[in-house]
């Protein structure tokens, strides 16, 4: 979400233009090929991605677990962990992967949007009170406080936006951006969407859940928030290390109660945020909120109700992953692996602990088709011949 909202005082900051040379990024990356979120309950986030939501459920893996330190060389998690994972396609653009493990010493409770770690998708919609009113028909859903528009003199002058609850305990956030923001009579690069539709099948082919159920006038993820521990580290990261493009940055004071209340935060301080576009297709936030008392510390581990990862996919997962273990404070989880059996034989893929806390994936696909597309007719977002630096 974009909190330059409303508050008085907020001050922004707009980036200077960026060349796309300067920022070279992982090698051989395409796109976010996905976004994972760990939750309490499978089925009932699985219920809420596609029913609510409108997205389709492209498979559900079986149940992984080893007998040796697999599972801690590889996902950083307890030896004897056990996870579950499903994958939804939410509309023509995005992956989410959701895990829910069993593991003898993780977190049960999510972080709170104001902790380090804690992660939330925001969906663009045409009609912010429409798609409130559908999701509260959908379930026991509600949006933290009404909807607000950010004013002007603000870099997001004219996004409006709410926060709702899930059942995985943080926030998903349903916005509408207008068609420019102020921003952009300064600077070159531009934000990503909306697409024209919302659809979760390329071939544009119908059938269950192709587009069925969509949220009214949904069009696509709009971006993935991250609360990070120190902004500017986390943008040098996704910047420096990632190859993201600064947009803007901004300051929120935060002493309005019903702010606060409508970000899900305790009142008081300044919220300080970076906007960021990541790939072709992906727009990414990042915020820093005040040090209220009893914060959370750290990153959110893989098992951790509220752990996550962000996944790209490269050309060559062996060149990524050792171009981002050449990164200060990066570190590659075991090394890569390509899985020979099952729904996704033949992924390559490897998970490398970053030095904001957050856990990339960098993954690649084998050219054809994947063994679970016998038994479906949905599909995982592909990368289709795109580049990162396709505008």
């Amino acid at each position: 979400m974009t909190t330059d909202t409303g508050a008085p005082g907020a001050a922004p900051t707009l980036a200077p233009p960026v060349g796309t040379a300067a920022l070279p990024g992982v090698p051989g990356a395409r796109r976010v090929d996905h976004v994972a979120l760990t939750v309490p309950d499978l089925d009932r986030a699985t219920d809420f991605a596609v029913r609510v939501l409108g997205g389709e459920l492209v498979y559900r893996l079986p149940p992984l677990a080893h007998d040796d330190d697999w599972m801690r060389d590889h996902l950083d998690v307890h030896p004897r962990a056990s996870a579950e994972i499903a994958l939804v396609r939410l509309g023509p653009t995005t992956n989410l992967e959701l895990f829910a493990y069993r593991s003898p010493d993780h977190r049960d409770v999510p972080p709170r949007p104001h902790d380090p770690g804690s992660v939330h998708l925001a969906l663009w919609v045409s009609d912010v009170d429409a798609a409130v009113s559908a999701l509260r028909e959908r379930g026991p859903w509600r949006p933290y406080g009404p909807a607000r528009t950010v004013p002007r003199g603000l870099p997001g002058a004219g996004i409006r936006w709410v926060r709702v609850t899930t059942p995985w305990g943080g926030p998903l956030e349903l916005r509408s951006v207008p068609a420019s923001l102020p921003y952009e009579r300064r600077h070159a690069a531009r934000r990503f969407g909306p697409c024209p539709e919302w659809r979760n099948r390329d071939d544009g082919a119908d059938g269950p859940g192709a587009a069925a159920g969509a949220l009214p006038g949904a069009r696509n993820v709009d971006q993935v928030a991250y609360t990070v521990a120190d902004l500017d580290e986390a943008e040098r990261f996704f910047t420096r290390v990632l190859g993201a493009e600064p947009l803007y940055r901004t300051t929120v004071d935060l002493a309005d109660p019903e702010l606060a209340a409508a970000l899900g935060v305790p009142p008081g301080g300044t919220l300080h945020q970076a906007a960021l576009r990541l790939g072709p297709t992906d727009n990414v936030e990042l915020n820093r909120f005040p040090d209220p008392p009893g914060a959370r510390r750290g990153w959110p581990r893989n098992s951790d109700v509220g752990g996550n990862h962000l996944a790209l996919y490269v050309d060559d997962v062996d060149a990524a992953a050792g171009y981002l273990a050449a990164q200060p404070g990066c570190a590659v989880l075991g090394a890569p692996e390509t899985i020979p059996e099952g729904p996704l034989a033949g992924d390559r893929w490897v998970y490398v602990r970053t030095g904001i806390g957050l856990y990339v994936e960098v993954v690649r696909m084998p050219d054809g088709s994947l063994p679970y597309e016998r038994g479906t007719a949905a599909r995982r977002r592909a990368a289709r011949g795109e580049r990162w630096w396709d505008r």
